[in-house]
């Protein structure tokens, strides 16, 4: 199975869809930290859920996902770029050896949802409380009060693949069809987790719909990219401040970093630290005329 979006639309219908499946892309997240089952479950669940929601939007920036807890997760964070370059990561405290639902891991919360453009623009935030014993739930009720977009999702993920599937009733317009979407509504809940994660996307698509027009796109890859860079992590150090770096080098030897998306490890010493400092005094300062 290949990483994908295979997106669809009902011909006579104001109705959309995306399907997601990815396996090469989540096993990258996996194979990076050791989750504990339940939590890799909620976090593959939302990893197809930020794919198949930023691949509905048209804009040039990232999709952020943020889920924050009380309980015995705290966060789950799930970025997806428009080019569907994908990362996620999730802290959690004690043992999560005993499966739960979303209200039971995280406990009371917030979903937060962030478009961060790529030009510069100011972003658009979205908050909600956490009151869905899944994530699918949650977003349902997300886009329907916060968006007034009716939207279904069915998401899956198990230890190798996470995958999901999406409909969503756009606005009216003249249909020879009024139950439309009531009829792809019930075909769509017909399908099973394991459906999801294995078979073909067309074939898929042609088991839950085959007696409806149905026009489906060319598939467009999903893939795993981390944006952290040595350039980023020094930004950090100066925002930390020399007499802070000097500190943490004289107790540990070095300052080391890790990210928390791909556990890239990023490490400076008295000399690298110095160099950071000396670069920054040493460059021109604009002068503002008064």
């Amino acid at each position: 199975m290949s990483d994908i979006l295979q997106r669809f639309i009902f011909e006579y219908a104001p109705i959309r869809g995306e399907l997601v499946q990815l396996a090469a892309t989540w096993q990258a997240v996996t194979e990076r930290h050791a989750y504990p089952a339940p939590l890799r479950k909620l976090l593959g669940e939302l990893m197809a859920a930020g794919a198949l929601l930023a691949a509905t939007l048209k804009f040039e920036g990232t999709l952020i996902l943020q889920l924050h807890g009380n309980g015995p997760v705290k966060l789950i964070v799930v970025e997806c770029t428009a080019g569907h370059a994908m990362r996620a990561t999730a802290k959690w405290e004690g043992d999560l050896a005993e499966a739960g639902n979303l209200r039971t891991l995280l406990g009371s919360g917030r979903f937060v949802i962030n478009l961060v453009p790529e030009s510069g623009k100011q972003s658009y935030q979205g908050i909600a409380d956490l009151n869905a014993d899944s994530i699918a739930a949650a977003l349902e009720h997300y886009m329907a009060t916060s968006e007034q977009i009716t939207t279904r999702l069915w998401l899956a993920s198990d230890d190798t693949r996470a995958a999901g599937l999406l409909v969503q009733k756009l606005p009216e317009r003249d249909a020879a069809d009024a139950d439309a979407w009531p009829r792809v509504e019930h075909l769509a809940a017909t399908v099973r987790e394991q459906e999801l994660l294995t078979l073909a996307p067309r074939t898929l698509l042609q088991r839950l719909f085959h007696e409806e027009d149905l026009r489906v796109f060319e598939p467009r890859p999903v893939f795993f990219r981390c944006s952290c860079s040595r350039e980023r992590v020094t930004d950090m150090l100066r925002m930390l401040g020399l007499d802070e770096v000097r500190s943490v080098i004289a107790e540990r030897g070095e300052v080391e970093v890790h990210c928390e998306f791909c556990n890239r490890r990023y490490a400076f010493d008295a000399v690298d630290s110095e160099e950071i400092f000396a670069a920054a005094i040493a460059a021109p300062v604009k002068k503002t005329r008064h």
